[in-house]
């Protein structure tokens, strides 16, 4: 009867909150690692002219760049994809990087795993232009 339901109800509530809260865990621990990584120090003068593609993705965040290299300068970088939650202002952090000729910028502020992901995008695609 109704006691069977309300047994039935309890233990599908507690499996979903055991399900949510360690995906929780999981994502917030590879959002934790995100921060930790580090972006390797690259010397664009040595770079290859080109347009590279590059991704990233650390789950629930996602970007996917395209950069235009040239006389070892970075001439444009346009967001093809960015999967992101909330980051979006984290965007602006690509004008920063042309600008600055590096990716050694700061995080935007209340966008950190997004301007992470967009700069290990970037990372990514001048990798490829070595």
């Amino acid at each position: 009867g109704l006691k069977k339901i309300f047994k039935i109800v309890g233990i599908i509530v507690l499996a979903l909150i055991l399900l949510f809260s360690g995906m929780f865990i999981y994502l917030s621990r590879n959002l934790d690692k995100l921060v930790e990584s580090s972006i390797e120090k690259i010397e664009l003068s040595e770079l290859k002219d080109g347009t590279y593609i590059g991704e990233y993705s650390v789950p629930p965040v996602s970007a996917t760049v395209e950069v235009k290299i040239e006389g070892g300068r970075i001439e444009d970088i346009l967001l093809l994809d960015h999967g992101n939650g909330m980051g979006q202002p984290a965007e602006v952090i690509i004008e920063d990087v042309v600008e600055d000729q590096s990716l050694d910028v700061d995080s935007i502020s209340g966008a950190t795993y997004s301007s992470r992901v967009i700069l290990k995008a970037i990372e990514a695609a001048l990798l490829k232009a070595r």
